[in-house]
């Protein structure tokens, strides 16, 4: 299954495109997955991405779309994140260390903690690519 949804670039379209994601989602998986695990797991991470590129990407530039791409493979999952900021280097990103008490920067360590792979392509087709990748374990039977 392959869906997408462009979307202002706007945070109260936010729970817009968790509905389209999580939607999607439970028509393809049905109750084949712990749905309140992965529901929150995929929420945070859409947050952060999204919002990112509001805050960051398109700042200057709010009338850009945003726009986020599905494609679920079995059980495998890959979401697309696509601005048309300036994009990011990701080579100068060093993690925030706690006895700095930073307050930005947490992102890309949340996102890759909660996924399994996360890549970050600069100016392909025209924009920037977030790409976030995930295999679902199948819901554990109840005792």
């Amino acid at each position: 299954m392959k869906t997408e949804l462009q979307v202002p670039s706007d945070i109260r379209f936010l729970t817009i495109v968790e509905n389209w994601l999580l939607s999607s989602l439970e028509v393809e998986l049905g109750d084949h997955v712990d749905w309140p695990r992965q529901s929150n797991r995929f929420r945070l991470v859409l947050a952060e991405a999204y919002s990112n590129v509001i805050r960051h990407a398109h700042r200057d530039k709010p009338h850009l779309p945003v726009m986020v791409r599905l494609e679920l493979e079995e059980r495998d999952i890959s979401l697309e994140i696509w601005d048309h900021g300036t994009g990011y280097e990701i080579d100068n990103y060093n993690p925030p260390k706690p006895e700095d008490k930073q307050e930005n920067g947490y992102g890309w360590l949340i996102m890759n903690r909660l996924m399994d792979r996360v890549d970050y392509s600069l100016q392909i087709e025209g924009g920037n690519c977030l790409k976030l990748q995930a295999s679902l374990p199948d819901k554990t039977p109840k005792a």
